[in-house]
């Protein structure tokens, strides 16, 4: 444990992961059993958790033991080199997904490109996306319509939107040219 958590590292990641699910100290401390006191000191890099201690703060925050220390990550840069994404093709629609499949990932990044008449899905597709997830897609090419919970937003070149990505959607390419668009998915917060 003491290399996994030189310098504060693990205290600061625990933190992060901690606010990013907008969890209090006390919050963590009722999911985990570890005390509000102790998580502290664990955040602040004054003392190192035992492993049995790191095991409960990891399934606080609804990780594996491996997730919350990296131990099953190569380094902390992980390169996509352009056009060896994980791709797939459905009819018009082509995707490319640009994030590795890190664990612990809570965020995806994916390049779609739609021929002229094609789309992301079907009116009545269910969503994908987990309760509490945001998307972000941005127009790099063309011209795209976002067709959400029923309503319709056309969207041109350099155009972005965010919404709520657990609602039913899908995007169009209604026009007579190819259009692109990047989409980031942000998983929403995870809730006991």
């Amino acid at each position: 444990m003491a290399a996994a958590t030189h310098n504060g590292v693990v205290g600061t990641r625990i933190r992060a992961l901690r606010e990013g699910m907008d969890l209090s100290l006390r919050d963590l401390s009722e999911r985990s059993g570890v005390s509000a006191p102790m998580l502290s000191q664990v955040e602040r890099g004054a003392t190192s958790p035992t492993l049995a201690t790191a095991e409960r703060i990891a399934s606080g925050l609804e990780l594996s033991l491996s997730q919350l220390l990296r131990l099953d990550e190569r380094g902390q840069v992980a390169i996509t080199r352009g056009g060896q994404g994980r791709g797939r093709r459905r009819g018009g629609h082509r995707t490319e997904e640009l994030t590795p499949p890190l664990p612990g990932q809570r965020a995806d990044v994916s390049r779609h490109a739609l021929e002229p008449g094609a789309g992301t899905g079907r009116p009545g597709d269910p969503p994908l996306h987990e309760p509490g997830s945001r998307e972000t897609a941005v127009v790099l090419e063309g011209s795209i319509t976002l067709v959400i919970d029923g309503e319709q937003h056309k969207l041109a070149r350099g155009d972005s939107v965010t919404f709520d990505a657990d609602l039913p959607h899908h995007f169009e390419n209604e026009g007579d040219s190819d259009a692109e668009f990047l989409a980031v998915v942000a998983a929403g917060l995870r809730r006991s």
